[in-house]
């Protein structure tokens, strides 16, 4: 207990999924929690987002450690929004210390329009330089930031570009962005190494997410069925890693922020920290 004692952290797409459980393990730890997150649709992404009630119970689960929680519905998007929030969140907490970018959206489906790849990467690459950009005035010696890539990102990058395939434009847009994010994390480590402020990514397979578990995603995995369940595509979903396992869960990639949030990490920066059951193994 203890990892990251009162240090305060920024965590986008906060509401639930991967965002909620980085939230409540680094409040467990010891940090305030910073939590923003759009609560509300995005058209072309065919699986319901985040809703109000969804951002306030994570604040609740946050408080319920004994730690304090600031919560706001902000689309990532939105520079302006994202640097207004995050000063009057600064104001009342007094600093910042940890950013962990991690709010995404992977809209998925040949049948989508390219406004897509546009929604995918505005949120997914977009959304991680103006949640970092928006946080660096804040930031002081030791600080640590930590953006969420993608497994499916880094293979995307060894294939050919063309076509979008059955994964549509939406699904280009994920993947581009995601490689997009590891090679700007490299640059900004560079970048921020003379302030003692870190910089690092980690690179998840498959999460136990609403955003695995939705109709869009299991058609991916299931093509050769029209309307495939989250049983047919549990069948599919282990294709991915070399461990027999078909996904991690959201406390698997918990565990890495929080490693990178703490001083244990103090000399950790510029690094590529794939949470993948052994999936770029496979690949």
């Amino acid at each position: 207990m203890g990892r990251v004692q009162d240090k305060v952290v920024l965590v986008t797409g906060g509401a639930r999924g991967q965002g909620r459980s980085h939230a409540v393990k680094l409040a467990e730890e010891g940090a305030d929690l910073i939590l923003f997150d759009i609560c509300h649709d995005i058209d072309t992404n065919e699986y319901p987002l985040a809703t109000p009630h969804d951002l306030e119970e994570a604040g609740l689960e946050v408080e319920k450690t004994g730690r304090r929680a600031y919560t706001a519905q902000v689309d990532v998007r939105d520079r302006a929004a994202m640097s207004r929030e995050l000063a009057n969140a600064v104001s009342e907490f007094g600093r910042l210390d940890v950013v962990v970018a991690n709010a995404g959206i992977c809209p998925l489906g040949a049948h989508l329009s390219v406004r897509a790849f546009v929604d995918a990467f505005d949120v997914d690459f977009i959304g991680v330089v103006n949640t970092v950009h928006t946080a660096l005035p804040h930031l002081q010696e030791g600080a640590s930031i930590i953006t969420t890539g993608s497994i499916a990102g880094l293979l995307a990058a060894r294939m050919p570009a063309g076509a979008a395939g059955p994964q549509g434009p939406g699904g280009a847009g994920y993947s581009y962005a995601k490689q997009l994010v590891d090679s700007y994390t490299l640059q900004l480590a560079g970048q921020l190494a003379p302030q003692s402020i870190r910089v690092n990514a980690i690179h998840p397979t498959n999460v136990n997410t609403r955003m695995l578990n939705s109709d869009p995603m299991f058609r991916q995995f299931r093509p050769d069925l029209e309307s495939p369940t989250r049983e047919d595509a549990m069948l599919a979903f282990p294709a991915m890693q070399s461990m027999p396992v078909p996904y991690v869960e959201p406390q698997d990639i918990s565990n890495m922020v929080c490693f990178l949030a703490s001083d244990e990490s103090r000399y950790v920066t510029g690094g590529q920290f794939k949470v993948d059951a052994g999936a770029m193994l496979k690949f």
